[in-house]
């Protein structure tokens, strides 16, 4: 079951389901048809907004699924959206609207990556979610993300399930419990933010631009824009055997140009720009030079070309046309209706030719997607071309030259450095952009520092990773010493009053470095006794700090400034002699490390020599939530 929800071998698709929260109902041939009626109701509720959004591979669509095991029958769809990233949020903005406006339906949405609404909000989800056990749990209901929550006591009589639910379990649980699953606030803020501004959003994910393009690629734009998309893909995926097709255009001949404008997205106008092409001397493609006002729009119109003649070139010529009259009938009318209910005219008087165009769009689009929307057969677009072509009367086109609306500008393409820290900022979370005056002003709290650091290296690490205290809203770990103490000695049988903390701190680390010819068995056979264990690893460390005392390796650290007591001069002298007599030379230099200052100094270093480039410093600190100032210091520390 798991496995015919999850894409684990599409790439770049995105799959969907919609649930009527009725699990009790049986498969029959009622359910098919309520189910069938929502499909029609969905189309026909949002046919404003799909009839002119162009899609970079496939559609959205929604077909009837038959029950199959533990899976009720349901609504179901695949897209394909290849490049373009835009068109799965776009599908996801379209499931929760639904859920929005038919309450009694629930979506869920994944593609080869799994759950990826969770990915996006991977910063905020509770310990307990990973991808083992978040499967059936995350749906879209009622317009807001719920996650089925896991129980914490699996022995004891709950509702929820402790293992993975199936399909069934989590339509009735959202069918009686809805309110109590929508997800925290930070997690639906996280996914709402890469849906926000649609249905607005569309138009600034397209791009309009002029094209000299042969008259019949410029008719069948004109009525079927979505076919863009396929020529585009036709030309950035071409092979040799392609470009056979476009050494002679028996299709669309260069001679028939005319200067159009085409609506493309953003993602298939950069594919067509970025690509350099030069066209067969046998095609007839000639460009002007480019020093021409107009050269971008004959190489435009000339890459296109090739894309329509690549797909006229699979498919036969002689079809028949099957487009009959779909303007009759009460479903073309609740159709209609919708469309015009929701200002899709735009105001254009009824029989004027931008209303014509509009409604032969939407004639195209309910006889693809409302009339027989889980057909198997479907006519590649090739076919498609070549049906319009032959019903159309060619001789109608060629005089929108002359009024043509301004093309847009293309300067997104380039992305300048500080549009890249921007955009940077806006994935880490950071929207306050600071100025260089408030930068110079802004103090950087080392303290803040070297306390993110100790609770780094305090958190306990797993084979999963380490985990960042990236946030300071949590709370403080509370920690009874008298307790732990008391606990330890019962566990060890050892009084209370022989050791202290420290001294627990050097036998727990002795017992990891003792070895046999450390600590031997006295002749009897006993073993030593813990206050000679721990006097062995006293002796044992100020060997080391004798035998480290000769080095220099002191010298690399900072060490305490000496706090020395007038009253105390001579002790502190004789203290120096009994250094200088146990562990040599230097011996009485040796203060406590500042840790601290060591800690911060290392940093710092290392952050200077990164140069402003990312590195180990300020990707750590950067997660823990601390930022840096820029290094405006250029002498060696």
């Amino acid at each position: 079951m798991e496995k015919e929800l999850h894409l684990a071998t599409v790439e770049d698709a995105v799959q969907y389901q919609l649930f009527l929260l009725a699990p009790e109902q049986e498969a029959s041939v009622d359910h098919q048809e309520i189910l069938q009626s929502y499909i029609e109701k969905i189309l026909t509720h949002f046919a404003p907004i799909l009839v002119s959004y162009i899609w970079q591979n496939q559609p959205f669509n929604l077909k009837y699924k038959p029950a199959s095991q533990d899976i009720p029958a349901h609504i179901g769809g695949l897209t394909k959206f290849g490049d373009n990233i835009e068109d799965e949020w776009f599908i996801v903005y379209l499931l929760r609207e639904i859920t929005k406006e038919f309450p009694e339906l629930a979506a869920r949405v994944d593609d080869n990556d799994g759950e990826f609404l969770l990915i996006e909000a991977a910063d905020y989800l509770p310990k307990w979610l990973n991808p083992e056990n978040s499967i059936n749990r995350v749906f879209l209901h009622n317009g807001e993300l719920c996650i089925i929550p896991l129980t914490s006591f699996p022995e004891k009589e709950t509702v929820l399930p402790y293992t993975n639910p199936t399909i069934l379990q989590a339509l009735k649980l959202l069918s009686t419990h809805s309110g109590n699953f929508v997800a925290a606030k930070s997690i639906r803020a996280a996914v709402y933010k890469r849906i926000s501004g649609y249905p607005e959003k569309i138009r600034s994910c397209v791009h309009q631009a002029h094209c000299c393009l042969p008259v019949g690629a410029a008719a069948v734009l004109k009525q079927r824009p979505g076919l863009v998309s396929a020529a585009v893909q036709a030309f950035y995926l071409r092979d040799p055997i392609d470009l056979k097709a476009c050494c002679v255009f028996r299709v669309f001949p260069p001679e028939t140009r005319i200067m159009t404008s085409v609506t493309l997205t953003k993602c298939l106008y950069a594919q067509l720009v970025q690509q350099s092409f030069v066209p067969d001397r046998r095609s007839g493609y000639s460009l002007p030079p480019r020093s021409h006002p107009d050269y971008k729009a004959y190489e435009l119109g000339m890459k296109l070309a090739h894309g329509f003649e690549i797909l006229c070139s699979k498919c036969s010529s002689t079809l028949n046309n099957s487009n009959g009259c779909v303007s009759s009938g009460p479903l073309w009318d609740n159709f209609l209706n919708s469309l015009k209910k929701n200002n899709y005219f735009k105001g254009e008087m009824e029989g004027s030719a931008q209303y014509l165009d509009k409604l032969h769009m939407a004639e195209n689009y309910f006889q693809q997607t409302v009339i027989n929307p889980q057909s198997s057969v479907l006519r590649s677009p090739g076919e498609e071309i070549l049906s319009i072509l032959k019903a159309t009367n060619l001789e109608d086109y060629g005089k929108e030259s002359c009024s043509l609306p301004p093309e847009d500008g293309d300067d997104w393409l380039e992305i300048t450095p500080d549009s890249l820290e921007q955009i940077l900022k806006e994935a880490q979370g950071t929207h306050e952009t600071i100025s260089a005056s408030n930068k110079e002003e802004q103090n950087c709290d080392l303290t803040e520092v070297t306390q993110s650091m100790k609770a780094f290296m305090s958190k306990i690490s797993t084979h999963e990773g380490a985990e960042i205290p990236w946030t300071s809203s949590e709370a403080p770990v509370s920690f009874d010493v008298d307790s732990f103490t008391d606990a330890l000695d019962k566990i060890l049988g050892t009084p209370s009053e022989e050791l202290d903390s420290d001294d627990l701190e050097e036998e727990e680390e002795f017992e990891f470095l003792e070895s046999d010819e450390e600590l031997k068995t006295d002749p009897q056979g006993e073993k030593p006794s813990q206050g000679d264990a721990v006097g062995s690893l006293k002796s044992y460390m100020d060997e080391m700090d004798s035998q480290l005392a000769s080095t220099n390796i002191g010298k690399s650290f900072t060490t305490q400034p000496r706090m020395v007591e007038p009253s105390k001069d001579c002790s502190s002298q004789n203290t120096d002699s009994d250094l200088k007599d146990d562990l040599g030379a230097g011996a009485a230099d040796l203060r406590p490390v500042d840790i601290d200052l060591n800690l911060v100094a290392n940093l710092l270093e290392s952050y200077t020599a990164q140069d402003g480039l990312a590195g180990p410093v300020s990707n750590i600190l950067q997660s823990m939530g601390v930022h840096l100032p820029e290094n405006t210091d250029h002498k060696p520390h």
